[in-house]
């Protein structure tokens, strides 16, 4: 099901959930099966700014489903959402594995599931947050544990349209670059390493392979040729793994009949400053908010509309694209 923008604009006016209003007991999920929000979605789509909006707004805890994110190290170059904009949500399997450790899907299930579980028995709701749709499919299609005869899910997509993304995905390496990636990764080099396990194979290190290799042998303009050659070819391996990711998506809708409900923030990412955060609120943790609180509580939009005294904030929280 796509949320349909005109319905959340007409009920825009009346509804506002700040931060918490969700965390009361009166407002406690419905225990039937234990309840678990999965976010998909491209890379650089914001699927992290979206967990954490949601996480404040419900008793939730986050779960990181990104194959590359659960290694320790190179937060720039993987991506890792910096601390201070987490706002204090509890953030689990995100840098907890070594770098060099040779990390599976299986290994991946079993990690998730004790999370789950840590999180459930706080009587918090799981939202599990990333883009390697492989590990949330072996986690959900699980044939052992049976995970859907145990768990209800919300599965809810961030799409944006490519040509957009494209453009964003290149502009964040550049800003990458900017905040010291290229030192980052080079204090990791090693000329022997195997780029096929652990966290060498994220995008933007072996892409930097051949330049440090020749760095120390080469004058300047040959060097930033040679950088400029590294950075563009992270940009399309970037572009390659959204189109890679969506692909997956469509063949969890197509052949495994998933019902992913989806949110379009094209938009946002057409707009800048304020404007940028006022459409983000608009068409995607507005609605989000509002599938989730229905997911979690049966509540339909007609019952927020017609209940006033449920607020949604403009800036919930200040995360930034």
């Amino acid at each position: 099901m796509t949320f349909s923008v005109s319905m959340y604009k007409r009920t825009m006016s009346l509804l506002d959930i700040p931060s918490g209003v969700f965390k009361s007991n009166f407002f406690r999920p419905r225990r039937e099966k234990d309840k678990v929000v999965i976010l998909l979605g491209a890379t650089g789509t914001g699927k992290s700014r979206l967990s954490i909006d949601l996480a404040t707004r419900f008793p939730a805890e986050i779960i990181n489903s990104d194959k590359i994110q659960l290694h320790a190290g190179l937060d720039i170059a993987t991506n890792k959402i910096p601390e201070e904009e987490r706002c204090g949500i509890p953030h689990h399997l995100l840098g907890v594995i070594h770098p060099k450790a040779d990390f599976t899907a299986t290994d991946f299930v079993g990690m998730a599931l004790d999370a789950m579980a840590s999180i459930l028995s706080r009587s918090q709701v799981p939202i599990i947050a990333g883009g390697s749709n492989s590990y949330i499919e072996a986690l959900v299609d699980d044939e052992d544990f049976l995970f859907r005869s145990k768990y209800e899910c919300c599965f809810l997509c961030v799409e944006v349209a490519m040509p957009v993304l494209d453009q964003y995905v290149s502009d964040r390496v550049d800003k990458m670059v900017e905040m010291g990636m290229v030192d980052e990764v080079r204090k990791f080099f090693d000329a022997n390493a195997n780029y096929t396990v652990g966290i060498r194979k994220a995008i933007g290190v072996p892409e930097f392979d051949r330049y440090f290799r020749a760095e120390p042998f080469l004058n300047k303009r040959e060097r930033d040729e040679l950088l400029q050659e590294a950075i563009q070819e992270i940009k399309r391996n970037t572009r390659k793994l959204a189109r890679r990711q969506l692909e997956k998506i469509q063949r969890l809708i197509n052949k495994k009949n998933w019902q992913i409900q989806t949110v379009d923030a094209t938009e946002v990412f057409l707009r800048r400053g304020k404007e940028a955060d006022e459409a983000w609120e608009k068409l995607v943790a507005g609605p989000s908010t509002e599938i989730v609180a229905e997911f979690l509580y049966n509540f339909s939009s007609e019952t927020l509309v017609n209940n006033p005294s449920i607020r949604v904030p403009s800036l919930p929280c200040g995360i930034m694209l």
